[in-house]
Order: structure tokens, then C-alpha cells, then sequence
């Protein structure tokens, strides 16, 4: 996995394989390799730690929105002791099913591959990432460009940073809005789809499949969630009468 991870940096033009070696510490994945991805993956913990205590301050300071596009100035709840108690119920259920397969379980996720002894000279012929990121990977695999992949994978994760300009409803949230509720689960139906096509082999009909799951993806994004939003706002202009 360090060999085909890092060799997506060589899809970058001009300076790609240059990239791969500094990352590599070499002209191959060796010991130099792996200490810094060990390094890599002790100290990322810690900076989500850092950064998940800077979303509470912030938060804290300058509270949230409310989904429902309504001021609530005059009815607030405080964060602590309410929202802090819900949020542990959730904490701790997450932290007790993790515990259960970490210790009862361990390889319940896993794949048999992760068993092969490492080899810098040879890449396994069945490759398959651990299960969170399945679907980026399917969507990596369902272009046939492999710089437009890499592309295609990282944006599939920047995309979300364009949601609140693509939602054009005046209305944000989902709890008033019944067209939105189920293209929310035809999205967590193709994200299950984009999943289970990652754990496959890249061959037909799964390469067909997951190309028009990677097309809905994006374009859920980019012309489903906006459509929404103009004919919500549209029949809301027309349903209430005009002064």
C-alpha cells in the first residue's frame, strides 16, 4: 500500500517522480520509507486532536447556525451540561462498538492480504484499502487517466467545501424539505455502492458500475443538490401569495 499511495504523487506533472523519491527517502520503499510513514501516522492524531479543540473553542465563542433558517436568539439552550451529555452518549456507544471489534474482532474489517510479509520489489495483485476509504478508491479506479484519478479522488473530498454555494434553498436543512431527504439517501445509497466497488475486482461489470456511481457522486453536488433548491425556492414563490 506505501508503494501504490505514494505513487499517486507521480501522476503530478513535471516534478511528480521527483516528489515520490523525497517521499521514499530513496529510488525505493525501504526503512526510511516506513519510519516516516510511522512518524506520518503517530503525529496526525494528535494535530486532529488540536484541531478538533479548535472547533469547540470556536463554537464556543461564536456558537452555530441554525439549520432550520430561523434566528433562535431568544431560545438557546448552553452547550454545557446539554449538548456536551448528548454528545458522550454518542462518544461512548462509538467507543464501545470499536472496542468490541478491536478486541473481540480484530480482523473482521480486515483483508487477507495484510498478512503477506512486505516485499519493495513486489505489489500484491489484489489490492484493497481499509474499508473507510473503499470508496475513494473505487472512485480513483473508475477513470482511466491516471493524473484525472488522483483529481477525481482528492476532489471527491473538496467537493464538499462547495455545498453551501451549491445549496441555493433558502430553507437549509433537510427536516422541512422532502425532495432533499431522498436525494440525501440516494447519496448514502451510492456511497454504499462506491464501497462495495472498491472491495472488487477492477474488471466488468464492477469498472461500469462504479464509473456511474463516481458520476452521481459529483454530480449530486453539482446539479441534484442545486436543482433542489431552485424548484424549492420557485414553488415557494409561487404557493405564498405576493404583497
Amino acid at each position: 500500500m506505501a508503494t501504490v499511495i505514494t505513487n499517486l504523487l507521480s501522476a503530478i506533472p513535471i516534478f511528480g517522480h521527483d516528489l515520490v523519491e523525497l517521499i521514499w527517502g530513496g529510488f525505493s520503499v525501504s526503512n526510511a520509507t516506513l519510519n516516516r510513514f510511522f512518524s506520518l501516522h503517530y503525529l496526525l492524531p494528535f494535530l486532529l486532536s488540536a484541531l478538533v479543540l479548535a472547533h469547540f473553542m470556536a463554537l464556543h465563542l461564536h456558537g452555530s447556525n441554525n439549520p432550520n433558517g430561523v434566528s433562535s436568539n431568544g431560545d438557546r439552550y448552553a452547550i454545557h451540561p446539554y449538548f456536551i451529555f448528548k454528545d458522550l452518549v454518542t462518544i461512548y456507544l462509538f467507543l464501545l462498538v470499536l472496542s468490541i471489534i478491536v478486541f473481540y474482532a480484530p480482523n473482521l474489517m480486515g483483508h487477507s492480504d495484510n498478512y503477506i510479509p512486505a516485499n519493495p520489489m513486489s505489489t500484491p495483485s489484489s489490492i484493497v484499502p481499509e474499508w473507510y476509504l473503499l470508496p475513494y478508491y473505487a472512485i480513483l479506479r473508475s477513470i482511466p487517466d491516471k493524473l484525472l484519478g488522483v483529481v477525481a479522488m482528492f476532489g471527491s473530498l473538496l467537493i464538499l467545501l462547495v455545498l453551501p454555494l451549491t445549496d441555493l434553498s433558502r430553507n437549509r436543512g433537510s427536516q422541512f424539505r422532502p425532495a432533499m431527504k431522498l436525494a440525501f439517501w440516494f447519496f448514502v445509497v451510492d456511497f454504499i455502492i462506491l464501497m462495495w466497488i472498491g472491495s472488487q475486482h477492477p474488471e466488468t461489470p464492477y469498472v461500469e458500475i462504479g464509473q456511474i456511481a463516481t458520476a452521481f457522486y459529483f454530480l449530486w453536488f453539482l446539479v441534484i443538490v442545486p436543482f433542489i433548491g431552485i424548484a424549492e425556492n420557485t414553488l415557494m414563490d409561487i404557493a405564498l401569495p405576493k404583497n
